[in-house]
């Protein structure tokens, strides 16, 4: 019985990983001094600087942000998308594992229990220093979720299962 429970260590420890991550102000996460100091990306700019657009109310553009801060900014939310995808995975073999729960339930569980963690993420980042909660990043973390569950239900239709 406490092996099948073993299962929800996982995300409950990748759980733990994102708390700290999101704990974290944002000069302790800046990926810019990196990308500055040890790969010259300048000679991106050219490929970079028409593309211009705004994201929580911030106009994000090489011009704004340098070439450095532009692709630290996709880092950064693609980091969300993949978080919340792992994460989302982590949730579908506790309780296919632990729960021994039907391919469908696991998902919808799965699902829904990534975007509640999600939602409890971003409201966490609003009690921390130069951090902001925001509703894009939700959406970003559920599409990963999402993502996660389209790939399982790929995975398992392949497979001769019926995921739904």
């Amino acid at each position: 019985m406490v092996k099948k429970h073993i299962f929800w260590l996982l995300p409950i420890c990748w759980m733990g990983i994102i708390f700290y991550s999101s704990h974290q102000p944002y000069e302790n996460q800046d990926v810019k001094p990196l990308l500055n100091n040890f790969i010259n990306v300048s000679f991106l700019e050219p490929y970079l600087n028409w593309l211009s657009f705004t994201y929580h109310e911030s106009v994000v553009s090489v011009e704004q942000l340098g070439v450095a801060g532009f692709i630290e900014f996709f880092i950064r939310k693609g980091a969300h998308v993949s978080v919340f995808f792992v994460l989302c995975l982590l949730f579908y073999v506790a309780f296919r594992k632990a729960g021994k729960q039907k391919h469908s339930k696991a998902l919808i569980f799965s699902l829904f229990l990534t975007v509640i963690y999600a939602i409890s993420d971003e409201i966490h980042q609003g009690f921390t220093p130069n951090r902001t909660p925001y509703v894009g990043d939700v959406i970003l973390d559920s599409f990963g979720a999402l993502l996660a569950v389209g790939l399982l239900v790929l995975f398992l239709k392949r497979k001769g299962r019926r995921p739904l």
